[in-house]
């Protein structure tokens, strides 16, 4: 069995990672969403949060699972038993950096490959950070986040 993982910060998660959720899901049999704690990146969700709000997105994704990590994404792919690694790009820097980062992944940990997903149309333009000062200015992004995300995020940073 392949066990396949979508890793990131999901601070929060948008309706374009769970696009790229939903079509790895199909492709692999047993795919995690890895939400990395990553204090650099400032979240304004806490770590617990996010897998909370993810798993409430997922929840009829039968072969999906939700797991918070903190370190190195190879470390948490080789105790998890993850080969490939699912990444989203959006643009041509998106593209640089996750190879870059693939070629690394790959000599810390040979067993793990990158697959990389572009994203559905609807979503090219879409970032967790964009949503998030969207919201914050009062924007509505119903239509950027799973519903299950909104309470949540109008609660956190006052979006309508």
């Amino acid at each position: 069995m392949v066990t396949a993982a979508y890793s990131g910060t999901f601070d929060p998660i948008t309706l374009g990672h769970y696009d790229i959720i939903e079509r790895a899901s199909r492709m692999y049999e047993r795919l995690i969403v890895a939400v990395g704690l990553n204090p650099a990146k400032n979240p304004r969700f806490t770590l617990d949060e996010r897998v909370a709000l993810i798993r409430e997105v997922v929840k009829d994704l039968d072969n999906v699972e939700v797991i918070g990590f903190s370190g190195l994404v190879v470390d948490f792919a080789r105790d998890n038993h993850v080969t490939v690694l699912v990444r989203g790009v959006r643009t041509v820097g998106d593209f640089d950096y996750e190879k870059q980062m693939a070629v690394m992944n790959r000599d810390l940990y040979p067993q793990l490959d990158t697959v990389m997903f572009t994203p559905s149309p609807e979503y090219a333009h879409l970032s967790s950070s964009l949503v998030r000062e969207l919201a914050s200015l009062g924007a509505p992004v119903e239509k950027l986040v799973p519903a299950a995300v909104m309470p949540a995020l109008q609660k956190r940073v006052g979006s309508k």
